[in-house]
Formats: C-alpha cells, sequence, structure tokens
C-alpha cells in the first residue's frame, strides 16, 4: 500500500522520539534534571562542538523540551524550531539574533502592547530603529525598506484591532529586497494558517495562547522555514563556520542568543505544552467556531455599538481572510460600546466569561485593553497604536455557547 501524507492531529499524535524510551514509555517522562552525564572526556567535548547530537545542560536542550520542538515542526513543516520562556522571549531573541545597531525594522504600529514597546523603546536603545508603516498599504511598507532594514515584523491578525496585511504580496516584495518576514502568528496555529507557503520566513508564536492547553504555562517558539538566504542579512553573513549544519539565523540563536539570553523553556512546561498539542486541532476547531457565533449573535444586539470579527461580512479584512485560513479566523474577536465606563459596567455584570488577560485559554475571557495592556501607555502612544477607550477584548473559550450568550444578555 502507498503511504499517504498524514493528517494534522496524526503527525504530532504519531511523533516518535528522537531516542526511544528504555521503559517503552508512549508518553516522555518528564526531564527535570539540569546537567547530563557523559562515559568520557571526549564524548562531553565532542557534545558541547556540535559533533555529536547529546544534551549537556537544560539552558541549552533537554529531552522533553527537544520533543516539544519536534512536535511543533512536524505540525509547521519548518526546517527548525527552538522553543523559549515566553511568546515575548520569542519576539526579543529573534531580533537580538537579526538586528544590529543601524539597522531598522518595518512593521506596524498596531502591534501588541509590549511588541509595540520593545521596538520603540528597548531596541531603540541599541541602535534599531524601527519604521512603523500602514501595512494596508503595499506600496508604504516597500518604502519603507533600504539596505538596512533587517526584518518586515507583523502579527498574523493584529492584536486586538483584528487587521491582517496581504501577507503573500509584502512577501513577494520582500523576498526582491532580500528581507526576511517575520510573522507573529500566535492567533492562528498551523491546522488553520500555513505560514510556508504564505512566503513566511520565521514564524514567532505565544505557545502559552492555543497550544498549552488550558494556560497550564508560560512559553514561546521560534520556527525557522529555512527558507531565507542570510548572507543577505549584514550580521548573520558574518557566520562562516557552522558545525551545526543548520541555518545561519539558527546557528546564531541556538549557540550564541539563546545560550547566552537564557529565555529557555523549562522541561515541566515543554512537557505539558507537548500535551497540549495532541488536542489543538481539536480546541482550536471548537474555540474558533464559538467565536463565530458570538460574532454573528452579537451583531445582532442594538445594545453592542460595533463588533469586529474577520469572517464578518462587516470586516474590510474579510476577503484576506476567507483567503488565509481554513476555517474560522482564530478565536479573537473584540466589541465596542458606548464608553469606558460601560465597558467596565458591562464586564463587571459577567459571570461565565472571566476578567483576565490571556488569549485561546479553555475559559472565555474579557480584557479592556486601553486600561490594562495599553494601561501605562501615554494619550499620544494610545493614538499611535490605535486603541479606544470603549474597546472590549474576547478570547472565546470551550463553555457551551448557550451560556455564553446568556451571560452577555444578562450583563447587558
Amino acid at each position: 500500500m502507498k503511504d499517504k501524507k498524514q493528517n494534522f492531529s496524526t503527525k504530532i499524535i504519531n511523533n516518535r522520539f528522537s531516542k526511544p524510551d528504555v521503559h517503552g514509555a508512549i508518553s516522555l517522562p518528564v526531564y527535570r534534571n539540569s546537567a547530563f552525564e557523559f562515559p568520557d572526556s571526549e564524548s562531553i567535548a565532542a557534545a558541547f562542538q556540535y559533533k555529536r547530537e547529546d544534551h549537556t545542560y537544560s539552558r541549552i536542550s533537554n529531552p522533553s523540551i527537544d520533543n516539544f520542538e519536534s512536535k511543533i515542526k512536524v505540525a509547521s513543516n519548518a526546517e527548525n524550531v527552538i522553543s523559549v520562556s515566553s511568546g515575548m522571549a520569542a519576539i526579543a531573541n529573534t531580533f537580538l539574533t537579526v538586528a544590529y545597531s543601524g539597522s531598522n525594522i518595518v512593521t506596524s504600529p498596531h502591534l501588541f502592547g509590549n511588541t509595540f514597546s520593545l521596538f520603540k523603546f528597548t531596541l531603540a536603545e541599541f541602535g534599531v530603529e524601527t519604521r512603523f508603516v500602514n501595512t494596508d498599504n503595499i506600496d508604504e511598507v516597500a518604502s519603507a525598506v533600504d539596505e538596512n532594514t533587517c526584518a518586515f515584523f507583523a502579527e498574523l491578525i493584529t492584536n486586538p484591532h483584528l487587521e491582517i496585511a496581504n501577507f503573500p504580496e509584502i512577501s513577494k516584495i520582500m523576498k526582491k529586497r532580500n528581507v526576511p518576514v517575520i510573522l507573529d502568528t500566535t492567533v492562528i496555529p498551523w491546522c488553520g494558517f500555513d505560514a510556508g507557503k504564505c512566503g513566511i520566513d520565521i514564524e514567532v508564536v505565544s505557545t502559552t495562547k492555543y497550544i498549552s492547553g488550558g494556560a497550564t504555562g508560560i512559553g514561546g517558539a521560534i520556527i525557522d522555514y529555512g527558507t531565507f538566504d542570510w548572507s543577505a542579512n549584514k550580521k548573520l553573513a558574518r557566520i562562516t563556520n557552522n558545525p551545526a549544519g543548520i541555518s545561519k539565523f539558527m546557528h546564531k540563536m541556538r549557540t550564541e542568543i539563546a545560550r547566552n539570553i537564557g529565555s529557555c523553556m523549562s522541561p515541566d512546561t515543554a512537557s505539558q505544552q507537548a500535551l497540549g498539542m495532541e488536542l489543538l486541532q481539536l480546541r482550536y476547531e471548537k474555540m474558533s467556531e464559538i467565536a463565530w457565533q458570538l460574532a454573528q449573535y452579537l451583531q445582532t444586539n442594538n445594545k453592542i455599538l460595533n463588533v469586529n470579527y474577520p469572517k464578518l461580512d462587516t470586516s474590510p479584512y474579510k476577503k484576506i481572510s476567507d483567503a488565509l485560513f481554513v476555517g474560522n479566523p482564530g478565536a479573537m474577536l473584540t466589541v465596542s460600546l458606548k464608553d469606558k465606563d460601560e465597558c467596565f459596567r458591562f464586564m463587571d455584570r459577567l459571570q461565565v466569561f472571566r476578567r483576565a488577560t490571556n488569549l485561546f485559554d479553555n475559559k472565555s475571557l474579557v480584557i479592556h485593553p486601553e486600561s490594562t495592556i495599553y494601561g501605562t501607555f501615554s494619550r499620544e502612544m494610545k493614538a499611535e497604536v490605535g486603541i479606544e477607550p470603549n474597546l472590549i477584548r474576547i478570547s472565546a473559550g470551550l463553555e457551551n455557547i448557550d451560556d455564553l450568550i446568556n451571560d452577555i444578555e444578562n450583563a447587558l
């Protein structure tokens, strides 16, 4: 019988350990140790010099973490994956790898608060310029790129603006200009969006969200599709010795940046999130369907001023959303009420929805972004990132849709 390509969930669940378990366990035990013993001095020296694939120290690699990374690799069809301690660590480590003093990043100002702050303030102090552009305007994006552009960065669906750029077209432009495309795809997992097919070179993900399964741990992942020639990057072009045999980007990441920064994922988190990967598609499809049903219901309620979800006919991004995504476009939506006070009154009456900051927990969540995620921003900065005081962000969970609707009706 001819082998057929395995489907998404089967690939993840059927992904084998890099080495057989000594007892034949079909779920990898958690390796909570820091260091690994070697039979002799030559062996440990060879491992540190990448002449043999062995774990040396859990800040560098660990069997539990390796197992988690391998599941992401088969799910994404990427060339290489490295996991870190959070989604923000994934973004920070990525730009510590590709950016350099005098370089610039082209991106949208409509970003998650900490990402915006990283670009606007933290990296700026190291001589990295960020050029904020309207990513809906392809010409504006192209004109912002020059010989010192180290990357184009964007969120797949902006949080909480729910904007979607034309990534296939942007990727074509960046390929011609020898600029890598780095995309935060936290809002849509690999069963709903294929980054590689859209010309994305590097993907960053907060694994805290869909992947963890019930928000059991903080984590992040950096995914290299092996599609960019890093000799075009003035910083990475200097790499000539690469005994690990991986891309210059991942070589720099694994042998220097990740080691020196130390934002490694813990073995316990990796084990929990590897298990979360096995139910990822099931949870995602259910959550995104509930989000779609909520969006349709909220549009019928005259106490809601506006509902934003990319699949709605009222969204200016419906066409690109339908083209890019499989099924529904995620489990995040937003609503606008009269003003901030009305938002607070509504949220305080909710009994099923939880007032909490996170996305894609099993529990449905609500938050007022202007006073929380962007709460320390000045009025001018809030205007720059496009955050309004009458906006509420909703993350659909796995509760019964009728109970969620009833909760909203009672709160309104």
